[in-house]
C-alpha cells in the first residue's frame, strides 16, 4: 500500500463528478446527493479519494515516469479482491468517500485492463459498492474492454501525458498517439449516446464522463500548444476537466530538464482552461506573441492590456459577455450587474457593495458615466496591478497579483 499510493501521487486528474449514482437498500456507498467532497493540499492536489496504483510494475520506460520499466525502485502488486477489501474497509471507517484507482502496464495493456474490470465487477457487484469510482483507461486496452470498464465506472481518464507527438516519441517512445486518442473517442462516443439515450441524470455509464492530463515542463511545448490542445479535447472529445501537472524531475536524463519548472506556468494554465470553459474565450486570443503566458498577470489580465482600446466599458450599459472579459468580474458579479442594473444606474459603490475585485476591474470600467483609471496606459497599469507597493485607487491595501497558493481556489477561478 504504501508503494502503490506514494506511485500514484502523481496524477492529478480526479475531482469533484457529481455522479448520480444513489443510495440502494442493501448496498453500500451513494455519491447521488453532494457528489463527492474533496480536501485540497497547498499546491491544489486532490487528497480525499483513494488514490491507488494497482501495480507499478510497468512494461513501458517512459522518460519521466518514476515506475518506469528500468528505473531501480521497489515494486509491487495488489489483487482484485485486495483492492476492494482496502476500498470497504477504509469506506466503512470514513476514511474515504470513493476510489481512484490507476495501474502500470502489466504484461500488456489488456492484461491490465481485465485486471482493472476484474476489480470493478467485485466492487459493484459482490460488495455492493455504490460510491464514486474513477479508473485510468490504459492506452492500447481493447475497444470492448473499454466498454466494459466504462458500464461499471462513474469516471475514467486516459492522460494525454504529453501535448504533442514529437514529445511523445523523445520521452514515451512505446506509446502512440492514437493508443491515446482511441479509448478516449471510444469514451466520448460512449457518454454522448448514453446522455441522449437515458438523460443527463438516468445515465448508468460513465455518468461522470472522462478528464485527462497533461504533464508541463518535461518538453519544450508551449502554453500556445497546450491550451490549443485542451481547447480541441473540450469540443471533439467532451471532456469534463483537463489538468495540469508541473513536471517532477524524479528521474535523470538528458532529455529532461534537470530543474523543476516554475509553478506559476501551472497555475496560468489551470486560468486559462477555466477562461476557456466558463467566459467564452479562444485560445487564439488568450495567447500573447510569445506563446507563453505571463507570469506577473493571469490570462485573463494580459488580454485585458494587450486589447486597451476595448476599454473602459460601461457597467450600465456593457453586454454580459463583454462584462465577463473585465478583469475582476467573474460570472457571478457579471450576472449581479445585468440584473441589478434593471433597477437603476450602478456606481462604483454599487460594485464595492457587490465585491467586485476593484482593485483591477477600476482600470478597465466606467460606472454611470464616471472612470476613476489611470488612462490609455497598459505599461502602468500593468505596474499598478503587479507592484506590492502601488496602492490601489478604490481601496486601502496592497495590490499584488492573487495567486492560486496564497488564496481559495474560488477566488482565483471564480471572480478573474
Amino acid at each position: 500500500m504504501r508503494i502503490l499510493v506514494d506511485g500514484a501521487k502523481y496524477d492529478v486528474s480526479c475531482s469533484s463528478s457529481n455522479s448520480p449514482r444513489g443510495a440502494v437498500k442493501g448496498s453500500l456507498g451513494n455519491c447521488a446527493v453532494s457528489g463527492i467532497c474533496h480536501s485540497f493540499t497547498r499546491d491544489g492536489r486532490c487528497v480525499s479519494l483513494l488514490k491507488l496504483l494497482m501495480t507499478n510494475k510497468c512494461e513501458f520506460d517512459c522518460v519521466y515516469c518514476v515506475n518506469r520499466r528500468s528505473n531501480d525502485v521497489p515494486r509491487a502488486s495488489l489483487t482484485p479482491s485486495e483492492i476492494c477489501d482496502v476500498v470497504i474497509g477504509f469506506y466503512r471507517r470514513n476514511y474515504i468517500e470513493g476510489l481512484f484507482l490507476s495501474s502500470a502496464v502489466e504484461k500488456s495493456p489488456d492484461f491490465t485492463m481485465q485486471k482493472i474490470i476484474e476489480t470493478l465487477i467485485m466492487l459493484r457487484e459482490k460488495h455492493k459498492f455504490r460510491g464514486y469510482v474513477h479508473v485510468k483507461a490504459i492506452p492500447g486496452a481493447a475497444s470492448h474492454l473499454i466498454d466494459l470498464a466504462a458500464r461499471y465506472a462513474d469516471r475514467m481518464s486516459v492522460n494525454i501525458e504529453l501535448p504533442s507527438e514529437n514529445s511523445l516519441r523523445l520521452l514515451a517512445p512505446q506509446k502512440k498517439k492514437e493508443m491515446i486518442v482511441s479509448p478516449m473517442r471510444r469514451l466520448a462516443n460512449l457518454y454522448e449516446t448514453e446522455q441522449r439515450e437515458k438523460g443527463k441524470w438516468r445515465a448508468e455509464i460513465l455518468p461522470a464522463g472522462q478528464t485527462t492530463q497533461m504533464i508541463i515542463g518535461a518538453s519544450d511545448d508551449t502554453d500556445g500548444r497546450i491550451i490549443r490542445l485542451t481547447q480541441a479535447l473540450y469540443r471533439n472529445y467532451g471532456l469534463k476537466r483537463v489538468y495540469y501537472s508541473a513536471y517532477s524531475p524524479v528521474n535523470e536524463s538528458s532529455l529532461l530538464p534537470s530543474v523543476p519548472p516554475d509553478l506559476r506556468r501551472e497555475n496560468r494554465l489551470y486560468q486559462a482552461d477555466w477562461l476557456l470553459r466558463f467566459y467564452g474565450f479562444e485560445a487564439e486570443e488568450l495567447l500573447p506573441p510569445s506563446g507563453l503566458f505571463p507570469t506577473d498577470v493571469d490570462p485573463k489580465c494580459d488580454w485585458a492590456l494587450r486589447n486597451i482600446d476595448k476599454f473602459p466599458l460601461e457597467i450600465n450599459t456593457a453586454s454580459y459577455e463583454m462584462l465577463l472579459r473585465v478583469p475582476g468580474i467573474g460570472t457571478t458579479n457579471a450576472y449581479r450587474i445585468v440584473r441589478a442594473r434593471k433597477q437603476g444606474r450602478l456606481t462604483f459603490d454599487s460594485l464595492r457593495r457587490m465585491r467586485v475585485n476593484m482593485t483591477r476591474a477600476v482600470y478597465f470600467i466606467t460606472a454611470d458615466g464616471k472612470y476613476m483609471g489611470i488612462g490609455d496606459k497598459p505599461d502602468l497599469i500593468r505596474l499598478k496591478l503587479t507592484d506590492p507597493n502601488n496602492a490601489p485607487l478604490l481601496s486601502g491595501g496592497g495590490n499584488k497579483q492573487i495567486s492560486m497558493f496564497d488564496t481559495e481556489l474560488s477566488t482565483v477561478f471564480g471572480e478573474m
